[in-house]
């Protein structure tokens, strides 16, 4: 991030962030030739402060710029100024790759279009042009919310379908699958979810009140799916395509719900066909260090506990825990307070208490710990290549200890084999 740099004249430029009279202007959008409202700030401490949401502007603008078609169509399977590899819905990612220091065998595949969300769902304020609005600038970036009891509902509601959502992906994952598949049926299974029907009887005529869900991942931050699919040595943020799953495969897939405009998120890591012993042990300890991690939660306890639990399981079994990515709080926003770390000697400040929601997802790495990303901005895999495997819920603290808001049900498909013994 560069400073901003001194608008010449300020007779009618506001702050773009607090309102007051701007000296300053962003040089990324004297660039690009933006607009100067919205690109000036009174002082570099506003400038800054509002760079992780401003900087969404110069993305927006520089895909806006490619293609034909309405400013909807050239934007929806863009990801990055990075790697412009799809350049229009629908558009196979270019047939030449970039050229890049590949870690593992896997690589990129085709994106398909976006797919479309009913008028009748409520919208998270980035599913229109990808910029999230609320999020980046609340208090609750640094204050850990205690929820109400009617967000607390809104939460076992939205959570709930979350993990019946999941559960409609596990039951379609084998070799020959592709992920875009997978996020077909996610993406699907979301909009559809809590379609309660309820009749209201007036003047002999039926009226039926349409529910559903909207996947949060859609277009935040112009990702451009409704669910994360991380493939063996990706570690997260993998983004469904064309590839087929094969046996012997792993993968991570990763579905948050907004639903009564509360977010529920979740994840679990599947085996495809025949895997291999090693794989095998490295995906029973994530799911165990995830459960180890649970068990501590109650009031009172450190946040930083968590990841002295997890690295502890994770390297007496001789793998090692993900630093990049961290659990997060969640509610009304998709990420806020606090941090969870996964690993040991954290610095996360503060102790748990009821009400608090929030997630633990371990990401844990079958060599080393570092990560690499790819150069569309999204896929995060192994330094090393070696595989990764995660699991996710989302969690209430209650007053005597913890609630899994996105628990397994009864009717979840029996897909891990530790689980019967």
């Amino acid at each position: 991030m560069s400073g901003g740099s001194d608008v010449a004249d300020t007779t009618s430029l506001s702050c773009a962030r607090c309102g007051k009279p701007a000296r300053l202007q962003c040089p990324k959008c004297v660039e690009l030739k933006l607009p100067r409202e919205g690109a000036a700030f009174c002082t570099q401490d506003c400038f800054k402060a509002s760079w992780s949401s401003h900087k969404a502007v110069h993305l927006k603008a520089k895909l806006s710029s490619l293609g034909t078609g309405t400013p909807h169509e050239q934007n929806s399977d863009l990801l990055n100024e990075d790697w412009l590899y799809c350049l229009k819905k629908g558009q196979a990612r270019t047939p030449k790759l970039p050229h890049f220091d590949w870690t593992g065998e896997l690589r990129p595949y085709a994106i398909s279009r976006r797919r479309a969300v009913p008028a009748h769902i409520e919208l998270p304020d980035w599913a229109a042009d990808g910029i999230p609005k609320t999020e980046p600038n609340s208090d609750l970036q640094h204050v850990v919310e205690i929820k109400t009891p009617d967000q607390i509902e809104r939460m076992r509601e939205t959570c709930r379908i979350g993990r019946e959502v999941l559960d409609a992906a596990a039951r379609v994952i084998q070799p020959g699958v592709t992920t875009d598949e997978i996020d077909r049926v996610v993406h699907d299974a979301t909009i559809a979810a809590g379609a309660c029907l309820h009749f209201a009887l007036r003047l002999q005529e039926a009226f039926v009140l349409k529910c559903g869900g909207y996947p949060s991942p859609l277009n935040y931050h112009f990702f451009p799916k409704s669910c994360c699919t991380s493939v063996n040595e990706v570690i997260c943020h993998g983004i469904p395509d064309a590839r087929k799953l094969e046996d012997g495969d792993i993968v991570n897939v990763d579905v948050t719900v907004y639903y009564k405009g509360v977010h529920g998120d979740l994840n679990e890591t599947y085996f495809v066909g025949n895997v291999d012993e090693e794989s095998r042990r490295l995906v029973q300890c994530t799911y165990e260090s995830l459960e180890k991690a649970i068990a501590i939660v109650k009031p009172g306890v450190r946040f930083r506990e968590i990841g002295e639990v997890i690295n502890r399981h994770t390297t007496m079994s001789g793998f090692s825990v993900v630093k990049s990515y961290c659990g997060h709080g969640i509610g009304e926003l998709f990420h806020c307070a606090p941090n969870i770390p996964h690993y040991g000697r954290n610095k996360a400040v503060g102790v748990m208490k009821a009400g608090q929601t929030f997630t633990i997802e371990p990401m844990i790495n079958a060599g080393v710990w570092r990560d690499r990303m790819w150069p569309d901005g999204w896929t995060a895999v192994t330094a090393d290549g070696k595989r990764s495997a995660q699991f996710e819920h989302t969690l209430l603290v209650t007053q005597t200890g913890v609630e899994v808001l996105t628990g397994r049900l009864p009717s979840s498909p029996n897909v891990f084999p530790w689980l019967n013994a």
